[in-house]
């Protein structure tokens, strides 16, 4: 490849743009799984449902977890199990007839694939806007369901690239859509990676289930699973969490989408999501079995990590004159505007052909304003002057990525920008859904997966 890059090499880039966390040992936290056993009965296929005993693990969590004092209580029946989050996306919209779908920019990269397949779901776009954080209006939502009639919402919670969380009485909210004729569809992997700023507030997590009221009646669907908040992305094991009616139907799409998740894993998750080894909220230490407090250590673990390398970024791009103008509060994403550096590297597409030099990698951020089947012209994307910085991998490669971004930037002061930007066509008529650099630097005729974005 024209830069180098390759999985066998990976390990002399930097991946900025990396879509999952690391995976080794993280101070404080237990060690990670290295083997698992294979029963003879797991070399059956799975029900396309997934394990029963796992799906009773799902729905038992989140009701420990979450809905405690609540009267209805999610079941098996309510579990879906998947084997990637994109496959429970697939899912659910195959399932849906033929509506109008909301869908917020800049979000997850899946989602422009997902409405662009799935016909029926006629796409609707809403701009968030920096000047509120990005945040989502839920009464101009609850408008936009009347006057435009919107029957479902598609978001990620927290949200991906931005780094922000709906909570407290905003997702309680947007929740209750669900119980008024509009389907609620909220992406929750990065659940677990809230950085609070209060140390009595570590170790909680966020999700759509403590709001509902009836399990079956609320049209309220949840996607999540192990990839994120266990560190286990090669496992791809995830699940869709809603009504019984709607799981009946996952069973069905998924027998001819993706034939279910992988037996022996499902199996050896089930052990994981035991909630006397997942405390996700906080509760008297005195309650406490030693597993339990093991395993709370370990979230908290996981919160403090992340945010600690979250800080460690945020401390080195101002000296490499980079603002964050809205710091992320949950994930591991820094959405990163460039606004301010001289053309043409203020582009993002620009910022990551010259990264690419220099053997490091972000995401350009004009693939997060979805655009489903390119119905939209690009030339003035809100997100073309950004860049999603992850902070998911280990701070040695988050070191060497941020080295790279200032030689980029040196450069720069040295020779200026005349050689840059030349590796795309500037024109109104070029857009992703022509051709955009790839990871090798050269043009492509379609736009590159980067398959865990």
């Amino acid at each position: 490849m024209a830069n180098g890059f390759s999985y066998a090499n990976s390990h002399q880039w930097a991946n900025l743009g990396q879509g999952a966390p690391e995976v080794g040992p993280i101070p404080n936290a237990p060690p990670r799984p290295t083997s698992i056993p294979v029963p003879t009965d797991s070399l059956e296929y799975a029900p396309t449902t997934g394990v029963k005993a796992l799906r009773e693990a799902v729905a038992n969590l989140y009701n420990v977890t979450y809905r405690g004092d609540k009267a209805s209580k999610y079941t098996y029946e309510n579990v879906c199990i998947v084997p990637g989050g994109r496959s429970g996306l697939s899912r659910v919209a195959a399932v849906i007839g033929d509506v109008y779908t909301s869908f917020q920019i800049p979000d997850y990269t899946a989602y422009d694939q997902v409405l662009s397949a799935f016909k029926r779901l006629v796409p609707v776009p809403t701009a968030l806007d920096a000047k509120t954080k990005y945040k989502l209006d839920i009464q101009q939502t609850k408008k936009d369901i009347q006057t435009q009639g919107l029957a479902v919402i598609l978001a990620s919670n927290p949200r991906n690239p931005t780094g922000q969380v709906i909570k407290g009485n905003d997702l309680k909210e947007l929740v209750a859509l669900g119980r008024e004729g509009t389907t609620v569809i909220l992406d929750e992997f990065y659940s677990w990676y809230i950085y609070p700023n209060n140390e009595h507030d570590y170790g909680k997590s966020v999700s759509a289930a403590q709001y509902v009221d009836d399990v079956n009646e609320d049209s309220m669907i949840i996607i999540d699973g192990l990839t994120k908040n266990w560190r286990l992305p090669g496992w791809r094991i995830c699940w869709v969490i809603g009504p019984k009616n709607l799981i009946t139907a996952l069973s069905q799409s998924g027998s001819f989408l993706d034939g279910g998740a992988n037996h022996p894993l499902q199996l050896a998750a089930i052990p994981l999501l035991d909630p006397s080894l997942v405390a996700l909220e906080k509760v008297s230490f005195v309650s406490y079995t030693q597993n339990a407090h093991y395993e709370r250590l370990r979230q908290v673990a996981l919160q403090k990590h992340f945010k600690a390398k979250r800080d460690h970024v945020l401390s080195r791009l101002p000296a490499l004159g980079l603002d964050v103008d809205i710091p992320p509060n949950s994930t591991f994403y820094i959405w990163l505007n460039l606004e301010k550096l001289p053309e043409p590297l203020n582009n993002g597409l620009v910022f990551f052909e010259e990264l690419l030099k220099h053997k490091a990698i972000v995401i350009p951020g004009i693939f997060f304003d979805i655009n489903p089947s390119h119905r939209r012209n690009l030339f003035n994307s809100p997100c073309h002057h950004f860049v999603r910085l992850s902070f998911g991998p280990p701070i040695e490669d988050l070191d060497k990525g941020l080295d790279a971004i200032g030689q980029v930037l040196q450069k720069v002061k040295r020779t200026g920008t005349r050689n840059m930007g030349h590796g795309y066509k500037k024109s109104i008529d070029i857009t992703l859904n022509t051709e955009v650099p790839n990871v090798n630097g050269s043009l492509s005729p379609t736009t590159p997966t980067f398959a865990q974005i």
